[in-house]
């Protein structure tokens, strides 16, 4: 199995299934965890020296931070479902969640220096576009997109994929520390599927071909992406959710088409 693919395991004393760091990832920046936990389950964590994005996946929890109670966030049954809730946390605090019925929880994490404050993030408050034509048409979700500036480091971003599209599409990267032309961002992917017994596709790979991996990808896994171009494919029938989570030396998401595929609009 290719490196870049991490598969859920089963829910460890706390709920989690998915526990990546920069350690484990190999690389400087991004963390990502997910939790599923059942009702009346409670999570609390320091963030120390990273800023925290808990994106609502689904089901409904009480959360907090740095002492504050939001009350209740949450209420989409699956990541299908429209915009999510999401919670912030800055570096140098806290924050908790407690199961209100059966969730699942994502967090997403990058250094910061605690600059900003906790908040919620609602669902109204998440831009949305469609991108692409025909058999490249995505929808996306922006929960802290660049031009937010509720975050330091972090981005994070939900896609829905229709069955039989293509997403990350055509291949870009961003892996090059050369503002403003490109920014080296880090990068994960939680894969969801509407079909949870079906798969989807996708490909991380680099000019001169020093990584090229090609992976199936089932529910509920993460993909590594720590350089190179990184294409999506949904098959028919198929709908495709992920979850990405972004963060680098430089809060921006500029990117560079694969010269390969300069035929294609973005």
């Amino acid at each position: 199995m290719s490196h870049l693919l991490v598969r859920p395991s089963l829910p460890d004393a706390q709920g989690a299934v998915h526990r990546i760091t920069p350690a484990s990832a190999g690389w400087r920046y991004v963390g990502f965890e997910v939790y599923r936990l059942p009702a009346g389950a409670r999570i609390a964590k320091d963030t120390l020296g990273e800023e925290a994005c808990l994106v609502m996946v689904s089901g409904k929890a009480r959360v907090g931070s740095g002492g504050k109670d939001f009350g209740v966030i949450g209420g989409r049954a699956s990541p299908f479902e429209g915009a999510p809730w999401s919670l912030y946390a800055p570096a140098g605090s806290s924050w908790s969640a407690e199961a209100e019925n059966d969730c699942e929880i994502a967090v997403c994490s990058a250094p910061a220096k605690g600059l900003l404050q906790a908040r919620v993030i609602a669902p109204d408050e998440v831009g949305r576009e469609t991108r692409g034509t025909g058999t490249n048409v995505r929808h996306v979700r922006n929960i802290l997109p660049d031009t937010s500036p509720h975050a330091e480091s972090l981005l994070v971003v939900e896609v829905i994929t229709p069955g039989g599209h293509w997403s990350s599409y055509p291949p870009h990267k961003h892996d090059t520390d050369d503002v403003p032309r490109e920014t080296y961002l880090e990068e994960t992917y939680y894969h969801r599927l509407a079909q949870p017994t079906a798969f989807a596709l996708q490909r991380v790979y680099t000019d001169d071909r020093s990584l090229d991996e090609t992976m199936a990808v089932s529910d509920g896994d993460v993909v590594l992406v720590p350089r190179g171009y990184h294409p999506v494919g949904a098959p028919h029938g198929v709908d495709l959710y992920y979850l990405n989570v972004m963060a680098g030396p430089v809060r921006q998401w500029r990117f560079t088409m694969s010269p390969d595929m300069a035929f294609l609009t973005w």
